[in-house]
């Protein structure tokens, strides 16, 4: 029986681009719960998370992830925080394969900070701000069925790798 795919990672690891092309090879749904809640709310995540704060954001994810699950199989990405929330991972796996796209928080601030989107880096040092995250996250998302290292590689590649695990453990 086919599981989702649940991409997770920090912001910058490839999440999103990564779970396009996956969902193009494996030619399923791609769920961006991040769109999802812009489309709904009228208004960027930035936003969202300064007017609602941030609790309020993750209970929002929560149930978009969770209402994505109950659907047909297909990629989904949730942001970079969802998997750090309690119990949401536990609660993922029995339909979904979670995937932890790894990259060091370097690399992964390199890769966010253009987008100037993301609420958990905003601020003077979004560096700093990153190894932070990486720290706390981390462990918790070492918990995925898999995790993938993303550096050195290119997002086809990565795509590729996501591809063949989903294809030895997930049923596609």
């Amino acid at each position: 029986m086919k599981r989702h795919i649940v991409l997770i990672g920090l912001p910058g690891a490839g999440k999103t681009t990564v779970g396009r092309m996956v969902a193009d090879l494996l030619h399923t749904g791609f769920v961006d719960i991040d769109s999802i809640l812009i489309r709904k709310e009228g208004k960027p995540i930035a936003l969202i998370f300064a007017e609602k704060a941030e609790p309020a954001f993750r209970e929002m994810e929560r149930k978009e992830v969770e209402t994505a699950l109950s659907h047909e199989p297909a990629v989904i990405v949730p942001g970079g925080g969802w998997a750090a929330q309690p119990g949401q991972l536990v609660a993922a796996k029995p339909r979904g394969y979670i995937v932890y796209l790894k990259a060091r928080a370097e690399v992964a601030a390199g890769r966010a900070e253009p987008s100037g989107t993301r609420p958990v880096l905003m601020g003077d040092d979004p560096l700093a701000r990153m190894k932070e995250l990486f720290t706390q996250r981390d462990p918790l998302y070492a918990k995925a069925d898999a995790t993938v290292l993303t550096e050195a590689k290119s997002a086809e590649n990565v795509a590729a790798e996501v591809v063949k695990l989903a294809q030895m453990s997930a049923g596609w």
